[in-house]
């Protein structure tokens, strides 16, 4: 055959990422010697060779419009020839080869209002979920509650005299699209109450084995109701993930009265110094309270500022609290301990920490 199987072109599959690296990451790929973080924000990576490559991050919405996209590429054509990435955590990275364009842009993005920082020890921007703008199951706003948090944060964004980097993220209900399971602070919305039944509509529009088959916890059964084939909800079993609402819309779970927030702590994707860590409940519930939910920004800002006082070098918040206890982490940040922070699940040993680090 005269073509080989790199050169067929297909619709299939992403194109290669090699397409898109800069020149100066190509021509030095597997190379670099070592970075250093000239500044909040600003990172210079040296390779062998001696070319040396900058990072310039800057914070952005989780929710892009396509004006705020072609500014960002604007930017990019001017300052960095055109090559620009997103991090995991919705950060803007420009990647530079000339020094003296990294005063200009960061001036540039300071003036449009995208605040440059995220190294090191700081608060990196939030991940987060779609929330009410999107979600069909959610339980509390994203953009709302990111939005009023890193407003009262930003400090710690643009700064790195934190003791060590902080990782925040929100989920807008338990099936967790963001990484509140493994950020030191997380805010996850949660449901209260069971979805509720609309028997004139279920019959019409759902399949009942398909719903029932939904609930991982059987808490949905098949009924009769007016010699009508129908399901009914048995509310002690039910853990309001919002399953059955994603396969039948005629089981709605959000409720505007009692739907709100919760705050998790401690957890960690990073293997250093110690072991990945799971999130653990500090605060069972708190309202929503739109626009700018003034509670929970009470709330992670007080984490936050014990953390900061109290920690060591380097010591991330699950570590801090691990070294400290439980008992001196609610002294300490004053909130109260209640029987929603007791683990009683039946399974519980499931929930224990295992990990390559504990050996018999």
């Amino acid at each position: 055959m005269a073509d080989t199987v790199a050169e067929r072109k297909t619709d299939i599959g992403p194109p290669h990422y090699e397409k898109f690296l800069p020149p100066v990451v190509k021509a030095n790929y597997g190379k670099w010697k070592y970075h250093e973080i000239v500044q909040p924000g600003v990172l210079v990576h040296v390779a062998e060779s001696g070319d040396k490559l900058y990072t310039v991050r800057a914070g952005t919405p989780r929710l892009l419009s396509i004006q705020t996209i072609r500014e960002l590429c604007d930017l990019a054509d001017t300052y960095s020839d055109g090559y620009l990435r997103f991090t995991s955590r919705h950060n803007i990275e420009f990647l530079l080869t000339d020094p003296d364009k990294v005063g200009p842009l960061i001036i540039e993005l300071t003036t449009r209002g995208f605040p440059v920082g995220g190294t090191a020890n700081a608060i990196s921007s939030m991940v987060h979920t779609q929330g009410w703008i999107h979600c069909h199951s959610a339980a509390t706003d994203a953009s709302g509650i990111v939005k009023s948090v890193m407003d009262e944060l930003i400090g710690h964004f643009q700064t790195m005299e934190l003791p060590a980097k902080l990782r925040l993220a929100l989920a807008c209900c338990l099936n967790m699209c963001g990484a509140v399971h493994c950020s030191d602070i997380a805010i996850l919305g949660i449901h209260r109450r069971p979805p509720k039944v609309d028997q004139e509509k279920l019959s019409k529009i759902c399949e009942i084995p398909t719903v029932v088959a939904s609930c991982p916890t059987a808490a949905i059964r098949p009924k009769r109701i007016n010699g009508k084939e129908t399901v009914e909800v048995i509310e002690e079993q039910c853990m309001f993930c919002g399953n059955c609402y994603t396969v039948c819309p005629a089981m709605p779970l959000s409720n505007a009265l009692n739907d709100g927030v919760s705050i998790w702590v401690g957890g960690k994707v990073s293997n250093a110094r110690h072991a990945p860590m799971f999130s653990k409940l500090a605060i069972p519930y708190l309202p929503n309270n739109p626009p700018r939910w003034p509670e929970v920004v009470a709330a992670v800002k007080n984490i936050v500022e014990v953390w900061a006082k109290d920690a060591r070098k380097y010591e991330r918040m699950g570590e801090w609290i691990e070294r400290i206890g439980w008992p001196r982490f609610f002294q300490k940040t004053g909130i109260p301990f209640t029987k929603q922070h007791i683990d009683d699940f039946r399974h519980a040993g499931l929930t224990y920490q295992r990990s390559v680090h504990i050996k018999s």
